[in-house]
C-alpha cells in the first residue's frame, strides 16, 4: 500500500493557494480526519476501511470530496450526502478569502470531520481560537475525538457560540444568512459562505461577504461550488419539473444543453433568474441518453432544454422566455465569470440582491 503521507505530500502539492495555507494542510494529513466508513458512490453500501484499505485510501486521497454520512445517518434510495470531507481545492480557496491568519478569531458553520478546522487552527496561531458548530451529534463526536490536540472548540448545537470572531467560514450552504452571524463579527469582518436562493438549488456559489456598518453584508463571489444545505433551513424537494406533463411548447435557443452545461453558465443564469431552479439531468434523445437542462418554479412552470437547442414546456411563466435573455444578455455582456457577480444580504429587511456590472440586479425573494 502507497505511504499515507506521502499521499497527503501530494495533495498538497496540488493545492493552488498561498504558502501558509499549503502549510497549514501540511500539518494535518487528511486521512487522520476522514472516519473509516465513506460512501464513495451514490448508490449502493458504504465502505469500510477495513474490507478494502486500498479503495478506501484512493478516495480519501483523490483530490476531490469525500461523502462521510449520508441521508443524516439514516438510509434511503440514494446516499444522500449529508456530511463529507470538503473539495481540498475549494477549502484553500474558501480559507484564502477569509484572510485567516495569526491571532485570527475564526467560527466555522459544520464541523464536518474537523479537517478544515485543524486547518485553521494552524493558521490563527496559538494566540487565535477556532470554534466549530456541528449540528449532528455523531459527526461532532467524531470530529472532537480527532481535534483533540489542535486546541479547536466543538460545538454540538445550531445555535450560535456567545463571544465576539474576526471571522466566519460556512461549510455548509444557506439561503437567509442569518442575523446572528452578522451580529457575531466587526464591520468589515469576512463571512464566507456557499449560497443558493434556496435548498432545492443544486448549485451553491461561494460568496466572500463584509460586514457593512449597516448590519447586511456584501461582497463577490470567489468560485463555483456544491455543498450540502444548512439543515436547519432545507425546504421540502418539488418534483422534478415537468413530470407527466405534456408540452405546451417547443421553441429553440441558440445554445444547446450541452453547451450551457460544458460553458459552466447553469450558475450565473441561476443568478440572473430569480424564482427558476436550473438543473442537469438526463433523458433519451435521438436513441440514446441526453443531458437536458431542466427549469421549474414553484407554480409547477418547467422547461427543458435539449442537446439540440429545442426547448419545450409548459406552465403560467414563459421559462423559455427568461432564459433566453438572461442567457443573450450574458452573452452581449462578453460572458464575464462568476467573479463579477455580488451578493448583498440584509437579514432584517430579507434583502437577497445578487448585482452584476452592466448586466444587471436581481431580487431573490
Amino acid at each position: 500500500m502507497a505511504d499515507l503521507y506521502d499521499l497527503h505530500a501530494r495533495l498538497v502539492a496540488r493545492l493552488d493557494t498561498t504558502e501558509a495555507i499549503r502549510a497549514a494542510f501540511a500539518d494535518h494529513p487528511r486521512h487522520r480526519y476522514v472516519p473509516d466508513l465513506i460512501w464513495p458512490d451514490a448508490n449502493g453500501l458504504p465502505l469500510r476501511r477495513t474490507a478494502d484499505p486500498e479503495r478506501w485510501v484512493s478516495c480519501v486521497y483523490a483530490f476531490a470530496p469525500v461523502t462521510t454520512q449520508a441521508d443524516d445517518g439514516g438510509s434511503g434510495p440514494v446516499n444522500t450526502p449529508s456530511s463529507s470531507s470538503s473539495h481540498p481545492q475549494v477549502m484553500a480557496d474558501m480559507i484564502r478569502a477569509a484572510r485567516v491568519g495569526p491571532g485570527d478569531r475564526v467560527l466555522e458553520i459544520g464541523t464536518g470531520t474537523g479537517w478544515n478546522a485543524a486547518i485553521l487552527s494552524s493558521l490563527v496561531g496559538p494566540t487565535g481560537s477556532v470554534t466549530s458548530v456541528e449540528i449532528d451529534p455523531d459527526v461532532a463526536a467524531h470530529a472532537r475525538g480527532r481535534l483533540d490536540a489542535t486546541g479547536v472548540r466543538v460545538v454540538h448545537d445550531a445555535e450560535i457560540p456567545e463571544g465576539g470572531y474576526d471571522a466566519i467560514i460556512a461549510t455548509c450552504a444557506v439561503s437567509r444568512v442569518p442575523e446572528e452571524w452578522i451580529e457575531s463579527v466587526p464591520v468589515g469582518a469576512p463571512i464566507v459562505v456557499p449560497w443558493a436562493p434556496s435548498s432545492e438549488h443544486e448549485s451553491t456559489p461561494v460568496a466572500a461577504l463584509r460586514v457593512r456598518d449597516d448590519g447586511s453584508a456584501y461582497g463577490p463571489f470567489v468560485r463555483d461550488a456544491v455543498f450540502m444545505h444548512d439543515r436547519t433551513q432545507r425546504v421540502s424537494e418539488s418534483p422534478f419539473p415537468g413530470i407527466g406533463a405534456e408540452p405546451e411548447y417547443e421553441r429553440r435557443l441558440s445554445a444547446t444543453s450541452d453547451a450551457l452545461i460544458d460553458d459552466r453558465l447553469l450558475t450565473r443564469l441561476m443568478l440572473m433568474l430569480p424564482g427558476v431552479r436550473p438543473g442537469v439531468g438526463a433523458r433519451p434523445f435521438e436513441g440514446d441518453i441526453g443531458r437536458i437542462v431542466h427549469l421549474g418554479t414553484a407554480d409547477a412552470s418547467w422547461a427543458y432544454v435539449w442537446p439540440d437547442g429545442t426547448v419545450t414546456g409548459g406552465g403560467e411563466r414563459d421559462l423559455f422566455g427568461e432564459l433566453a435573455a438572461a442567457y443573450d444578455a450574458l452573452t452581449e455582456a462578453g460572458r464575464p465569470p462568476l467573479e463579477a457577480f455580488s451578493l448583498e444580504v440584509d437579514p432584517k429587511n430579507g434583502v437577497r440582491r445578487v448585482r452584476a456590472p452592466d448586466l444587471g440586479v436581481w431580487e431573490h425573494r
